[in-house]
């Protein structure tokens, strides 16, 4: 007589589909990014010659929203396809993905409290380097003009900062209009006015310093940067465990479905 042994174990549909659900969001965010990405790009003229890329000295934030889409669409397209399909290499590579950067996210935030005075002099060195770009890129120079209005702040450390620009320096030998100004950003907006005066900045450093209040912030955007996180301590805590929760969640799953298909297939193996 023939005795058979079947294996009860079977793949949970319900975390096959809850990781499936889970990735298709970040794949269509993947993809969003990076159609709006690709769509500044060609708006630049970058797309028709890539060299532009490396001629920016200063941060193209369309290169990082492409970076982030590309992320969150290799990360998606493998958790999707890898639950769909029961694929345990692609299962694999995703949740060791999420693993890697929930670390690095880990890493950056432990290493950003120690070493703050490293971390303000690399902030303030960045935040130099793309005054100096300010002009050569319009999405670098309407994220700074963002920045500089929303914190009423002017430059790194003070308005003189934009001395780094050449359409700003005071020098002698500039013959920009702009020369010894600041943009609009750098502006007290006046409540009278309803069309913004981008001429605002012209020459306000030519004037004694003593009289910069009346006129523009004088707060360097670093300053007001530290100023801020204290006052919102708690929300950016809050963003901060609210992604590594769901960084967390996803690896439970991939890693709960990964046991499952192994468990399935060693019971038929047996």
């Amino acid at each position: 007589m023939h005795y058979y042994r079947y294996s009860t174990a079977e793949v949970s549909c319900w975390y096959k589909y809850l990781l499936f659900s889970y990735n298709i969001v970040f794949w269509l965010a993947g993809v969003a990014f990076l159609a709006a990405g690709l769509w500044a790009w060609s708006e630049k003229g970058v797309l028709s010659d890539l060299t532009k890329v490396s001629g920016l000295r200063g941060l193209d934030p369309v290169l990082l929203v492409l970076v982030v889409g590309i992320v969150m669409f290799t990360l998606g397209f493998a958790g999707c396809v890898g639950a769909l399909r029961e694929n345990i290499c692609l299962l694999k590579f995703f949740c060791r993905a999420v693993v890697i950067i929930f670390l690095l996210e880990l890493a950056v935030a432990v290493l950003a409290f120690l070493f703050q005075d490293w971390v303000r002099d690399k902030v303030k060195e960045f935040f130099e380097n793309n005054i100096k770009s300010y002009r050569d890129d319009i999405d670098l120079q309407n994220l700074i003009d963002s920045l500089q209005k929303i914190n009423h702040c002017c430059g790194a450390q003070g308005p003189d900062d934009w001395d780094f620009n050449i359409y700003f320096n005071c020098s002698s030998d500039s013959k920009s209009r702009e020369k010894c100004g600041v943009p609009f950003s750098c502006c007290i907006p006046d409540p009278a006015q309803k069309v913004v005066n981008t001429q605002c900045g012209y020459d306000v450093r030519k004037k004694s310093k003593s009289q910069w209040d009346d006129h523009i912030f004088v707060k360097g955007c670093i300053l007001a940067l530290e100023a801020w996180l204290p006052r919102n301590i708690y929300i950016v805590a809050g963003v901060f465990i609210a992604i590594s929760l769901l960084q967390i969640f996803g690896i439970f799953l991939a890693r709960t479905l990964i046991s499952d298909i192994e468990a399935v297939k060693a019971g038929i193996a047996f």
